[in-house]
């Protein structure tokens, strides 16, 4: 709720026109937004690890089958994405290249 978008009401309404006018440069159900969710989460990750260091954290959802949010979900230190099982071919490959540190963009 970090932009305080109800899924339902936001797609079926005003998230297309955001899109189309620029006001957002990608949907926010599809992928994370870096600068604003994602230093959310650097947070969530650096203070809930202050109080338990060997705790699990990861991602549910759309997100964790889109690419440039597990890349970010490796930067900040996720131990696991969960996807529906028709994305699971790209997370995996998603995975793998941010472990090696290949985000394939300069390629």
């Amino acid at each position: 709720m970090t932009f305080g978008y109800s899924r339902d009401d936001a797609e079926r309404h005003f998230i297309v026109r955001y899109l189309e006018n620029k006001i957002l440069p990608r949907n926010p159900f599809e992928t994370i937004d870096e600068n604003g969710v994602g230093r959310l989460m650097a947070m969530a990750v650096t203070e809930g690890r202050k109080t338990r260091p060997k705790m699990e954290i990861g991602i549910c959802g759309e997100h964790g089958g889109d690419p440039d949010s597990i890349h970010l979900c490796h930067k900040l230190g996720l131990n696991y994405v969960s996807c529906s099982p028709f994305r699971v071919p790209v997370a995996r490959l998603a995975a793998a290249q941010a472990a090696i540190g290949d985000t394939g963009k300069d390629k």
